[in-house]
């Protein structure tokens, strides 16, 4: 699938994306998106032919300036997007993945799978998930596991729903893109830790999240999660310096059309940077590196309506831009 036109792709002056040129054959080059769509190949613009995204964020803060100048001076190699295919935009070496991150949501969840004896009145049964959301926010810690970095597909391409997948549904996310080392790092100072935001359409199999021969288990989020193309990304990374609030975005996603996802990042049970901040209290979190924030109310199970073939979902955040992504069942 192709972007669509658009009179501001994105908010600020400008974002970095990963692209190739069309039925060229040619490798993939890190660019420079212009508000109006027009791309400048970084390559070349900053005499290194092997740089990458990835490369580009280990040297962030000594970069951005530069790229400041780059876009404000309209010169250089630059195409427009009509003439690109667009990858996701950064290739991570880690993804850190939030789970019932929403308020709303985990109340839907629980009451989606509330059993049939329960004697309470849903709006009592709402309440008491509510009050254990409020408390949990206050009191409990984000809950963080890891995704696989071969998951990750291009904003803009088919995604394919393996046989063995009985119940794919959809999750739109903002996704933070780590800008330099991260360990052990305060929550005061995490966001300093962020180079900026995509989007990710963290793709599940609701029929394999729980191991029905070993319950003792619990969750398997290799099986359920890390399908080939499981995680749209993109379709650019939007530099943190011109988001005003990553915790006041609006996350919405449309099926065939349909509106299905719309809510805001304010309804996060544990904002941006305490997600950031518990991640590197185990792990070392890299430039280039994704943290998933979990995604909003609205999902398939909710409205009893998951992916199928032929369908079309268009996902979008405030000041980031917009994928589509169409489904195709995996041919036997």
């Amino acid at each position: 699938m192709k972007p669509a036109a658009s009179s501001a792709l994105f908010s600020g002056p400008f974002a970095l994306g990963t692209f190739s040129v069309r039925g060229s054959g040619t490798p993939a080059y890190p660019g420079l998106v212009a508000p109006q769509g027009e791309v400048l190949d970084l390559r070349a613009a900053l005499n290194d032919p092997d740089l990458t995204v990835v490369t580009l964020l280990e040297r962030w803060d000594t970069l951005l300036p530069r790229l400041c100048d780059l876009a404000a001076s309209r010169t250089g190699d630059r195409r427009p997007l009509d003439e690109l295919n667009v990858h996701a935009p950064v290739e991570p070496r880690q993804v850190f993945q939030s789970g019932a991150n929403y308020r709303q949501h985990v109340i839907d969840l629980e009451m989606a799978h509330r059993s049939p004896d329960d004697p309470r009145t849903e709006g009592e049964a709402r309440a008491e998930i509510a009050k254990v959301m409020d408390r949990r926010a206050a009191e409990d810690l984000p809950y963080v596991f890891i995704g696989l970095p071969s998951a990750i597909t291009g904003p803009y391409d088919d995604v394919v729903l393996p046989d063995w997948c009985e119940k794919p549904d959809w999750e739109l996310e903002l996704a933070v893109v780590i800008g330099k080392p991260a360990h052990r790092v305060p929550v005061e100072e995490a966001l300093s830790y962020v180079a900026g935001y995509t989007i990710a359409n963290d793709l599940t199999d609701r029929a394999s999240v729980f191991r029905r021969d070993m319950p003792a288990i619990g969750t398997d989020w290799l099986r359920s999660k890390n399908g080939p193309g499981f995680t749209p990304l993109g379709p650019y990374l939007v530099p943190a310096e011109f988001l005003a609030d990553p915790g006041d975005l609006q996350i919405t996603l449309k099926l065939n059309g349909e509106t299905m996802q719309d809510e805001s990042t304010k309804d996060m049970v544990f904002g941006v940077a305490r997600l950031i901040s518990y991640a590197s209290q185990t792990a070392r979190l890299l430039p280039g590196d994704l943290v998933l924030t979990g995604s909003p109310a609205g999902n398939g199970m909710h409205w009893g309506r998951l992916l199928r073939d032929g369908d079309v979902m268009e996902g979008s955040i405030t000041a980031l831009g917009t994928q589509r992504t169409r489904c195709i069942a995996e041919q036997a």
